[in-house]
């Protein structure tokens, strides 16, 4: 891994580090540009003069995938977005991808950073959005809090975009399980237009198997939680493991294969992110947090490589 001290195209750049475990966490977007232990690199990241690609490693925030033509109803308005995923034309990824967070606490082992994204067009209601980034054995953990800092209650939805990586594995012999009983079906413009049993079909990877030349960028729900309500998606390969788990607060799991993404990134990894809603969901409502005056919502991620 490479430790970053000047600022790059993602601005600052701060380097975690504790028990073998190592990350570089950046100023534009909040997010993490590099993850490894014990000299292993489990993302996909990029440098630190490289803008972002594919939204690796990013918080979304305020709402997690699409949002059908950006326009969706709350509190007897309707409200229109920029459509940031133009060709099809949809409201895509939240708001604060590509906004500065600022410091707030570091140690050698955690960093938190935080952004006030103030009321706009399209999303008028204040937000106070906070991220705990930490190393340790047990891997890399990512506690994430937004608090309604306004005066009226708003919508909010969370997720976030590592791509995981396995050395000399390809993506064709990666073993995936996702604990779920149900995908979304979508559209030609990624947007959901059913819930469907995965019961043993092509899709069905509750119990791991080798993700083959299927092409994945799907959204896995009705998850199976273990005994302490968190879920837990896995990626193995050789003699390497990765284990993706979320808390109760993230409901939906979205995985992607990267079969869309340009030739240099394209099945070179997985995506593997957990949401709290699905995609569309200041539409059609379903797990949708809405936050009253002052509310805080709170919820953790996080990887642990075995």
């Amino acid at each position: 891994m490479q430790t970053a001290t000047q600022p790059g195209f993602s601005g600052e750049q701060w380097t975690i580090a504790a028990d073998g475990h190592e990350a570089i966490v950046v100023e534009v977007g909040g997010g993490i540009r590099e993850y490894a232990s014990h000299g292993v690199a489990h993302l996909d990241g990029y440098g630190p003069h490289e803008v972002c690609p594919s939204s690796a490693g990013q918080v979304l925030a305020p709402w997690p995938n699409r949002i059908r033509d950006g326009r969706y109803p709350f509190a007897g308005r309707s409200h229109q977005l920029g459509l940031t995923e133009a060709a099809r034309r949809n409201a895509m990824h939240g708001l604060v991808r590509w906004v500065r967070w600022r410091l707030v606490e570091r140690t050698a082992e955690a960093v938190t950073v935080e952004h006030d994204l103030v009321p706009q067009p399209g999303y008028p209601w204040p937000l106070r959005l906070r991220t705990t980034w930490t190393v340790g054995a047990d891997g890399l953990r990512a506690v994430h809090e937004a608090t309604n800092v306004g005066t009226q209650e708003c919508p909010f939805g969370l997720a976030t975009h590592p791509y995981l990586r396995l050395p000399q594995v390809t993506v064709d012999d990666v073993e995936l399980r996702v604990p779920a009983r149900s995908q979304l079906l979508t559209d030609a413009r990624n947007l959901p237009v059913a819930l469907r049993r995965v019961d043993g079909g092509e899709h069905d990877f509750s119990q791991a198997r080798r993700i083959g030349a299927a092409q994945l960028d799907m959204t896995f729900g009705d998850l199976i939680p273990d005994d302490d309500g968190f879920s837990r998606v896995t990626l193995a390969g050789g003699d390497r493991r990765l284990t993706v788990w979320a808390g109760p607060e993230f409901r939906w799991w979205q995985i992607f294969t990267g079969d869309t993404l340009g030739p240099v990134r394209q099945r070179r990894s997985v995506a593997v992110e957990p949401m709290t809603c699905p995609p569309d969901a200041f539409r059609s409502g379903r797990d949708l947090v809405v936050l009253a005056p002052g509310q805080t919502w709170r919820g953790s991620w996080g990887i642990n490589p075995s």
